[in-house]
């Protein structure tokens, strides 16, 4: 279990960048996301410092909204600047993923056999 929390540490600003980029949303509802898509270790209380600092970085934006069932909540949308980064952030994780599989296959895509 501590090892798939310190994976998922490295990885959860993209993660949380891409739900909103899907549709605006606040973090209760980012959590359950994420647990929805087998990412089950995220609390509440350990996204809102993310979300704050890509408020600060200019990559998300803040607004509140009335919610039809309770009270008013803070909802997350991307930024341009959000989707710039997301789209690089993408490009990026697609290499690093792409060669951990590699490693973990055994692959070093080389002809022959071992040295």
């Amino acid at each position: 279990m501590e090892h798939r929390s310190q994976l998922l540490k490295g990885v959860l600003d993209m993660c949380l960048l891409a739900l909103i980029a899907e549709q605006p949303s606040y973090g209760y509802e980012m959590v359950r996301k994420l647990e929805a898509r087998g990412l089950d270790l995220v609390s509440e209380g350990s996204i809102y410092p993310m979300l704050s600092r890509m408020q600060h970085q200019r990559l998300v934006e803040g607004f509140y909204e009335h919610s039809p069932a309770g009270p008013v909540r803070k909802y997350y949308r991307i930024r341009h600047e959000g989707e710039e980064h997301l789209a690089r952030w993408r490009e990026d994780w697609t290499r690093v993923a792409t060669g951990v599989e590699m490693v973990l296959q055994g692959e070093d895509g080389s002809k022959g056999g071992r040295g």
